[in-house]
């Protein structure tokens, strides 16, 4: 179950990869949210030393890096959120994010990232319990 972790894991990494690509595309100028980025890359290599050395700890350190990286792409979608809707209030905002992705006022492979994100995440949860447990 690890590698599939793994798997799903870098088929996220390419969507992001893809919404990185086309907003450069779309304004030459702009930079992908490096934070946000930065915790995906050091989470799948954080994970990839699990697989590796078999040792939890990894598992965990990846998660952590990948809860920070969530909470960082949810904070994307919020503020993209308040851009379209000129709403304030990070409950309202939040509900309104998610609103988003649900009924396709965003990009088909912005959702995709946002719902997929939760996948990953779980799994690797589920995986980093299931090595602790019997370890």
């Amino acid at each position: 179950m690890a590698f599939v972790v793994l798997g799903v894991w870098l088929v996220q990494t390419a969507a992001g990869a893809a919404l990185v690509l086309r907003a450069r595309r779309a304004s030459p100028g702009a930079s992908a949210p490096l934070t946000h980025v930065a915790c995906a890359v050091v989470g799948l290599a954080l994970w990839t030393g699990f697989l590796a050395t078999g040792a939890v700890l990894w598992a965990w350190a990846a998660l952590v890096a990948l809860t920070v990286g969530n909470v960082l792409g949810d904070r994307m979608l919020i503020q993209r959120h308040r851009r379209m809707s000129g709403t304030a209030g990070l409950w309202r905002d939040y509900g309104g994010a998610i609103g988003d992705t649900v009924h396709g006022r965003v990009p088909p492979i912005v959702a995709f990232h946002a719902w997929f994100a939760g996948v990953v995440y779980f799994l690797c949860l589920g995986v980093a319990l299931a090595a602790t447990l019997s370890g």
